[in-house]
């Protein structure tokens, strides 16, 4: 697994190059273009079957929770590499939810003497779970909040928790929501306890949801406010990794259908005005790998200080606007055909669009650079 030292290597390591290989592999056999645009049309866009082989398969719903814990260990910048090919193939499955956000949410709990019946913590066994595929858990709370944004709670009362919850990303197939209330917990509610409602949706591939509890029981996990923080956080920081790959595949492609597509019997990747697109686009996206990797590699240190809060926010402020440039013009270049629903172009640009506000714009994350490091907000 990766080691974190004073100067971060942010070069990937053989292992995680191995990694990158083999969720490829997988999700060329499960996740294809066409199938994707399919489910997309229909009335359950995620595919499990592509992620019980990617969490239960592969053990990669588990990434990020200890093996004492029943996950494989590892660190961010392995959770990072694996979102890296999921955004490359817009892969409709919950892992930026379930084994980042709602994982890291329940690891906020080492040591809770709130316990199950059986003797263990409540969060130990739901990380359980979570790490072996057997559920699927989400944060409830909606997918535009910031780390350290303010967010809706439910109403705790006599033991169960009513109100209603909006834009809760991938609520449809989660079988736990880690739901805030107003007493400051953070409860454990089974989905077969709420009604979820899908909402519209930019992104067909991540759909969101409104959670409504009308007296759900839940089982208390601890103090939201810290747990809730983390998770977002460590959301914020590995979306970048999605984006970078989202980015990089728009620009391979459109490289690729330009050396191919002719005008005048030349091709037109060979003009120059188009060259100097693509090389300055090459540059963005290369300056987005090298903040998602520092983003990825600062959360993988284990701390959750001033350095770790910069590093997310410098990946995020970049992250978002080029993923849409290099949407955009992936869509654009490839003129007519990039306008059809056949081509999947507009999953990446959709899923770039929607993440350039999930878990805070790029304006709220400069804003956010500037206070950290005492400087006038632009």
């Amino acid at each position: 697994m990766s080691t974190t030292s004073t100067q971060p290597d942010l070069l990937y390591s053989e292992e995680e190059e191995a990694l990158r290989a083999a969720v490829r592999d997988l999700l060329t056999d499960h996740c294809d273009a066409a199938g994707v645009i399919a489910r997309t049309e229909s009335d359950a866009p995620h595919d499990l079957e592509a992620w019980k082989a990617l969490a239960d398969g592969m053990g990669l719903a588990g990434l990020l929770v200890p093996e004492a814990k029943g996950g494989q260990g590892a660190t961010h910048r392995e959770a990072a590499v694996v979102l890296e090919e999921l955004g490359r193939a817009v892969a409709p499955v919950p892992f930026l939810t379930s084994a980042v956000v709602a994982t890291e949410a329940l690891l906020a709990f080492p040591h809770s003497r709130l316990r199950s019946s059986g003797g263990t913590p409540i969060a130990d066994d739901l990380l359980a779970e979570l790490a072996s595929g057997r559920a699927i858990g989400a944060l409830a709370v909606a997918l535009n909040v910031p780390a350290g944004g303010a967010y809706p709670v439910v109403r705790h009362e006599n033991g169960s928790l009513h109100g209603e919850l909006t834009g809760v990303a991938d609520a449809a197939v989660a079988d736990v929501l880690l739901v805030p209330a107003d007493d400051g917990g953070l409860y454990a509610v089974r989905s077969d306890a709420v009604t979820v409602t899908p909402q519209a949706s930019l992104d067909l591939t991540r759909p969101v949801a409104k959670v409504v509890l009308d007296g759900a029981p839940g089982r208390l996990l601890g103090d939201a406010e810290p747990a809730v923080r983390r998770a977002l956080r460590a959301g914020a920081g590995l979306l970048a990794s999605e984006q970078f790959g989202l980015a990089d595949w728009a620009l391979t492609e459109t490289v690729r259908y330009l050396k191919e597509r002719k005008q005048f019997n030349r091709p037109v990747g060979g003009f120059q005005a188009l060259k100097h697109r693509l090389a300055q686009l090459w540059l963005e996206v290369v300056n987005l790998r090298a903040a998602a990797r520092n983003a990825a590699d600062a959360l993988a240190s284990g701390e959750h200080g001033e350095e770790v809060a910069v590093a997310v926010a410098v990946a995020q402020a970049y992250a978002a606007p080029v993923a849409v440039r290099a949407a955009e013009e992936a869509l654009q270049l490839h003129g007519g055909i990039g306008m059809t629903w056949e081509h999947p172009v507009h999953l990446y640009l959709k899923r770039a669009k929607a993440d350039s506000i999930a878990y805070g714009t790029a304006g709220v994350h400069r804003s956010a650079v500037a206070e950290l490091v005492d400087l006038q907000a632009p």
